[in-house]
């Protein structure tokens, strides 16, 4: 049975147009430069862009510092990012001034860890121009994806270290109507192009609108929105920053903003949403169907992954690696008893716990991963983890599970949500907690953040986000988890388990592979639902609801999987590239220590770091 990989960014990114995913926010011209040292104005140059993107998006200064008066932000008004049309032209001139500032820099001037850096801004803000070409072809509330279900969880997890937390969070809650009717607005301007979403989908949006922040548990102050308000509060009150006065106050603010703005907000975004109904195709169906469409998914693809590769060349890489993983399937399959072992297996794995698998993967990954970066200079050693389930009225819309990153200059807090409903027990949760957890997102992102503050990076990077680095590298470790699992069986002395395990591993790699596929397919070549149901035929999937699903899915998040099962593709060919440059010189723990110290980024940059290496 085929299986959907849902699942969300980590770093919380907040809708504007593709041409401001990075600025927009603030007034710079290139004369501003400091004269005489290309380092000195480099440095500037990303200290204004860091400081300026985060003042103007309180969530995205929250969740990327816990602490922003030690990087120079103490005075900023808490606001969340609103579309506005009327800036489009001035953000498209600003980033053009951004880029004319960059060539005026000789990056031969500059330190190595800046010409790094350099080259991840010079691509990301290219990547970003081109992207002003198709203003309305983002789409910020996907049933799957959008602000309607991760704004609740991401302020459910605004962290309150101070007083200041807790009014801006309250500020912030203050804001939902206007910023949820920003969306609606554009909402309103893509109809005007003739790029709204399907009815289907707009249908189920609405639905969440209706239900995420229900009336009823608001009255009865069951909704998690509070009970997680009213438990952050309980910390500050624990530590004497608050007194019970101020707590007593700030319930009450938070129950009358979430009855009387975000609840109406929602019910406002649902209601002119349906009123939209109508205006658009009834069923989803790909970008290539759309004039520009095709272009736009070049450019997305890119955007997402990271790579540089053209999509006919994504084609020649994914048919050979899904023809070798199917026929390596397909042989395992004709072992005795092979299917009944497999099915058996799935559901057998023995450790049960989150505690107890976290515990045993830490253990299997110490010979080929490197150590956290100088844990001195930091306040644990050991980053805490907290593994939380999603809240019953999110579960239709969240992911199997998902990692909130934790601030630059705190890693010592980490959070995995588990969706309960969609997410069992067993051989699953394992390798979901290895994806989610170590040596996947928290391992990788603390590893990096920690390695950036040991050699005083600049800070900038944290603004660039490069999903087929991070969801690559967490799928890269998923499948390593797999044989983790194979070996504890195989300590157990569980063999039949263990070929259970290895016969899942291929199902997953050819399951995701035929995906991404499906991905170009649908929004490059315009393969309509048809089609696509017959190919699912194939592999047994003769469901139409579930091929329906399946279908929608991918039509409504283009190059989602291509960002985790390319970006995958790219790291294992930066490692066939590394063992060919290398030679015996090259390990596991060489490679993985050098992408880890690269930190996120784009696949041509780090093709050019490994050359250098």
């Amino acid at each position: 049975m085929l299986k959907s990989l849902f699942s969300k960014k980590t770093l919380p990114l907040f809708f504007l147009l593709p041409l401001l995913l990075l600025m927009a926010l603030f007034l710079f011209s290139s004369e501003n430069f400091l004269p005489g040292s290309d380092s000195r104005s480099f440095s500037y140059l990303c200290e204004i862009i860091f400081k300026e993107e985060l003042s103007g998006n309180t969530l995205n200064l929250h969740y990327t510092l816990a602490h922003p008066e030690d990087y120079g932000i103490e005075h900023y008004p808490p606001v969340l990012p609103c579309y506005q049309p009327e800036t489009g032209q001035a953000s498209l001139q600003q980033l053009e001034d951004y880029i004319e500032a960059l060539e005026k820099i000789d990056v031969n001037h500059l330190s190595e860890d800046q010409q790094y850096t350099y080259a991840l801004l010079s691509r990301f803000l290219a990547q970003s121009q081109a992207g002003s070409a198709f203003p309305y072809y983002d789409e910020p509330l996907s049933p799957s994806s959008g602000m309607q279900s991760e704004l609740p969880i991401l302020l459910a997890e605004y962290t309150f270290r101070s007083k200041t937390d807790v009014e801006d969070y309250l500020a912030l809650l203050d804001q939902t109507d206007e910023y949820f009717a920003s969306l609606l607005l554009y909402e309103q301007e893509k109809k005007d192009a003739g790029l709204l979403q399907a009815d289907t989908s707009l249908q189920q949006v609405c639905e969440q609108c209706y239900s995420i922040l229900s009336k009823t548990e608001l009255a009865n102050g069951t909704h998690f929105l509070q009970t997680t308000f009213a438990e952050r509060l309980a910390v500050l009150l624990d530590e004497d920053i608050i007194t019970e006065a101020e707590a007593s106050k700030y319930v009450l603010a938070n129950d009358r903003l979430l009855s009387t703005v975000m609840q109406p907000a929602y019910e406002d975004l649902a209601d002119g949403l349906f009123l939209l109904m109508g205006d658009g195709t009834s069923q989803p169906t790909g970008l290539a169907s759309l004039p520009q469409g095709k272009e736009y998914y070049t450019w997305l693809v890119g955007r997402n992954t990271g790579s540089s590769l053209s999509i006919e060349e994504i084609k020649a890489l994914l048919y050979p690696h899904f023809k070798q993983t199917y026929s390596e399937l397909h042989d395992l399959l004709q072992e005795e008893n092979a299917i009944e072992l497999w099915l058996l297996g799935q559901d057998s794995f023995p450790l049960l716990s989150p505690e107890e698998i976290l515990a045993d993967l830490r253990t299997r990954m110490d010979k080929d991963f490197p150590s956290l970066p100088n844990a001195s200079l930091f306040s644990s050693a050991e980053p805490g983890l907290a593994v939380k389930t999603v809240s019953p009225s999110l579960q239709d819309y969240c992911a199997p599970a998902f990692y909130l990153t934790p601030p630059l200059d705190d890693t010592e807090d980490n959070v995995i949500y588990i969706n309960e409903k969609s997410t069992p027990q067993g051989l699953e949760l394992y390798t979901t907690l290895a994806h989610e957890g170590y040596p996947g997102h928290l391992y990788q992102s603390v590893y990096s953040q920690r390695s950036m503050q040991q050699i005083n990076g600049a800070p900038v990077r944290q603004l660039l986000w490069y999903g087929g680095y991070l969801e690559g590298w967490a799928l890269y470790v998923e499948f390593l988890s797999y044989d983790y699992a194979a070996a504890y069986a195989t300590e157990q002395g569980d063999t039949d388990a263990a070929f259970a395990y290895t016969i899942e591993k291929h199902n997953r790699d050819m399951q995701l592979c035929l995906y991404a596929l499906l991905d170009v397919s649908i929004h490059y070549d315009g393969a309509p639902f048809e089609q696509v149901q017959e190919i699912l035929k194939v592999f047994g999937i003769t469901d139409t609801e579930t091929t329906r699903r399946i279908y929608d899915y991918i039509a409504e998040e283009p190059s989602n999987y291509l960002k985790y099962y390319l970006g995958y593709l790219e790291l294992l060919r930066l490692k066939d590239t590394a063992r060919t440059k290398w030679g015996e010189d090259y390990s596991d723990l060489r490679f993985h220590t050098f992408l880890l110290d690269c930190g996120p980024s784009d696949f041509a940059t780090l093709q050019e770091a490994l050359e250098k290496s």
